[in-house]
């Protein structure tokens, strides 16, 4: 008995965001394992049509310190370019940081460059995390209050993959028969 096994163009990074696949280890599980991930595919994200800027200039730095001041992370930032636009997230009600921030340069290559080098960078204390903004960029985004993004933690058992923190591990291959591999280039 032959064996085949289907082949898939695999990448670790979501290239589009679904809810389902991110909340899978290998983007393969065909069900939901958690509420957040039910909450992520019932809501509808519709994104601000007001941020102004390219998407390819702007990062994301999480994992601040939330008495971390925004001159600090200026100064930190400002050495891989020149900064367009900052914004530390805070909160509506007590005014105090959340934690993360958007960074928009003026050119794509000192977004490259933070992206590259700034990522696991301490500050104050805290070792943190820069990614590309994934509103505009990546077609389906949901944020993390609606169950989406890519952060998560284990021990709420809600992590999420694909992302630059956590990729996606390769599949293990799975042995279909004949007619399975027929009906899947059929598909294609």
């Amino acid at each position: 008995m032959m064996v085949y096994f289907l082949r898939m163009n695999w990448t670790p990074y979501a290239q589009v965001y679904d809810p389902l696949k991110v909340g899978s280890i290998d983007g393969t599980d065909p069900d939901p394992h958690d509420k957040a991930i039910i909450r992520a595919l019932n809501s509808e994200y519709i994104p601000d049509k007001n941020i102004k800027g390219k998407s390819e200039c702007t990062i994301f730095v999480a994992r601040l310190y939330r008495q971390t001041k925004e001159d600090t992370i200026m100064h930190e930032f400002s050495k891989y370019g020149r900064i367009r636009r900052f914004r530390l997230v805070r909160d509506i009600v007590t005014g105090s940081s959340k934690g993360y921030a958007f960074i928009q340069y003026e050119k794509k290559d000192a977004a490259n460059q933070a992206y590259q080098y700034a990522n696991n960078l301490i500050i104050d204390g805290r070792r943190i995390f820069v990614d590309f903004e994934c509103e505009r960029k990546l077609s389906g985004w949901k944020p993390r209050r609606l169950g989406g993004g890519f952060g998560g933690k284990k021990e709420s058992g809600q992590l999420r993959f694909g992302g630059r923190d956590r990729p996606f591990r390769k599949p293990l291959p799975v042995p279909v028969s004949k007619n399975k591999m027929r009906d899947q280039k059929n598909k294609d």
